[in-house]
């Protein structure tokens, strides 16, 4: 395979770098932290992938002509594995344009940006994108409007190029995690008030009792870009512990005589 991966440099997307390097694949790494991005890359070799790097934001047009440039080198991405993004938090009231147009561009256009430029190889390819969408791009926790906005579009807009170019030979799916260890997340609690209350209460979300390990959202991805899902299209795959399955609010332990 030959596959585009954005969000290399860290979590999930490192994880998809580091599984698809096993099997021998291609791959072009797309991040905007250099440092990360160059560790993931010599990770990567290492397992026995061929590498190129494209350094640059996601959301920018010329991030994604210099990977479609990259991939065609290789001879054409066979796979999108989508999966930068950038959590912000606030409502409607207190998000603010700029705040709202940061999200939105790097969490939801981004896709459509890199959809752009790859798709005349992965239809020539007959090829796989995988979106990195979210539990919240299925329902909402507070204070969140422009994430779970843009994780709700990336959605539509997986099932969209599913519906557009099924008959081309291209499937399109999205991965709807719950949380996972990455250090979006990490950094996250540890900014809220009472790390340690936070860390108890995402464990309690999930009914595993614990949160994700990106290693075990790429084996999703894996999957979804290689034949084995031949005939899985415009499908939200959620990887969440159980989290969506339980009723909010449900007793941890219910007696029943």
């Amino acid at each position: 395979m030959n596959v585009v991966i954005t969000g290399a440099g860290k979590g999930i997307g490192r994880a998809v770098a580091l599984r698809l390097a096993a099997r021998g694949s291609s791959l072009v790494l797309v991040d905007l932290d250099e440092a990360a991005l160059a560790e993931a890359a010599g990770s990567a070799a290492a397992a026995g992938a061929e590498i190129a790097t494209v350094l640059g934001s996601v959301a920018d047009a010329d991030t994604a002509s210099r990977a479609a440039a990259a991939a065609e080198a290789f001879g054409g991405a066979t796979g999108l594995s989508h999966n930068a993004g950038i959590q912000r938090y606030g409502n409607v009231l207190d998000t603010s344009p700029a705040l709202w147009d940061e999200v939105i561009a790097v969490n939801l256009t981004a896709g459509y940006v890199m959809a752009h430029a790859l798709m005349p190889q992965l239809v020539a390819n007959k090829g796989s994108l995988v979106f990195m969408a979210s539990v919240q791009g299925l329902a909402t926790q507070e204070n969140v409007a422009a994430y779970t906005t843009a994780k709700h579009g990336l959605i539509g807009l997986a099932k969209s190029i599913a519906v557009d170019f099924a008959a081309k030979g291209v499937r399109s799916n999205a991965v709807a995690p719950g949380s996972v260890m990455t250090p979006m997340l990490q950094q996250a609690v540890a900014s809220s008030p009472d790390p340690d209350t936070t860390w108890a209460e995402i464990r309690a979300m999930h009914p595993m009792g614990r949160p994700a390990e990106a290693s075990e959202i790429a084996e999703v991805v894996a999957f979804l870009l290689s034949d084995a899902a031949s005939f899985l299209t415009g499908e939200v795959i959620r990887v969440d512990g159980g989290l969506l399955a339980r009723i909010g609010g449900s007793p941890q332990t219910v007696e029943r005589t």
